[in-house]
């Protein structure tokens, strides 16, 4: 069976908005965080296991203005060619290639994507989504990015939520200090 597998990038705090202030090499505005080869590494394994994605309306509207011009790698290709279920209420006012609205209560929507076919189902930015997911126990898989930043502003990931027992499926340090790590959620 397919798992909800999800993939964000934070700071050592947990702090999940603002990901261009955790990494070593702070980029322009508007831009993504530069990552090192490990980091590349990582993503590229993450994505490459994943075949649909599942986002929530907000970031599927900002997302929507903003990967379609990119070519950022190996991110770019993957989340413009790669399905993408995005939970809303209302129709999509935007186009973007291979986005569809889905709707219904987030249990049933996760076991409909779970009972098809395919490989896994990301879940990339959409931290409300992802709070939801992760109190309502739907998470299968965490793969974090960990920035070296602590002290950062915004919403934190895990707020919120019940004692939840993690197992470490690895932990790698990369080159820009930034923790790759992978937990299976029990």
């Amino acid at each position: 069976m397919r798992k909800i597998v999800l993939y964000t990038l934070m700071s050592l705090d947990g702090a999940v908005d603002s990901p261009d202030r955790y990494f070593a090499e702070p980029p322009e505005d508007g831009q993504t965080p530069e990552f090192d080869d490990v980091m590349v590494d990582f993503e590229r394994e993450s994505i490459g296991n994943q075949d649909a994605v599942l986002l929530g309306r907000g970031m599927y509207d900002e997302w929507s203005g903003f990967w379609p011009g990119t070519d950022f790698q190996p991110f770019s290709d993957f989340i413009n060619g790669v399905t993408k279920h995005v939970l809303t209420s209302t129709p999509l006012s935007k186009e973007w290639s291979n986005a569809t609205a889905v709707s219904g209560t987030l249990a049933d929507v996760v076991r409909d994507l779970k009972a098809q076919p395919g490989k896994d189902i990301g879940v990339h930015g959409s931290i409300t989504l992802a709070q939801s997911l992760l109190r309502e126990g739907l998470v299968d898989e965490l793969r974090l990015l960990i920035g070296p930043a602590i002290g950062c502003t915004g919403r934190r990931l895990f707020e919120g939520l019940d004692l939840r027992r993690l197992e470490l499926v690895s932990a790698v340090t990369t080159p820009s200090s930034t923790l790759c790590v992978v937990y299976k959620v029990s």
